[in-house]
């Protein structure tokens, strides 16, 4: 059974930065997609950035300001976010799959949500 474990939320002033982490078990964490989703209150959920083996993609709203990497060692994935905004305000997912891609039907395994939350 595949579990993602993310950490690393919390609340941040506007122009700050967290940096995320997804811990991944119960695959061959190197071969599959990795994604980062947010869910803001009201709205539905969207994707901030994802990785392959060989491509990174990012939303518009955070391309230059955050950064995904992974480490196949650690099975896990991270995100940096720098230069913070209140619309960054959200539950962030990771999420694992096969497919990737930007939208969340290409994950087949989903974490449990970790809150950001930026102040002005």
């Amino acid at each position: 059974q595949v579990q993602l474990i993310e950490s690393g939320g919390g609340l941040v002033q506007a122009g700050g930065s967290l940096r995320l982490s997804c811990a991944a078990s119960g695959r061959t964490f190197g071969y599959y997609a990795m994604g980062w989703f947010r869910q803001a209150a009201g709205k539905e959920r969207e994707f901030v950035a994802s990785t392959t083996r060989n491509s990174i993609y990012y939303a518009d709203s955070v391309k230059d300001r955050f950064s995904i990497s992974r480490d196949n060692t650690k099975n896990t994935v991270y995100l940096q976010m720098n230069s913070l905004k209140p619309e960054d305000t959200a539950v962030y997912y990771c999420a694992l799959g096969s497919g990737g891609g930007t939208y969340p039907n290409g994950y087949d395994y989903w974490g449990q949500g970790t809150q950001v939350t930026v102040s002005s």
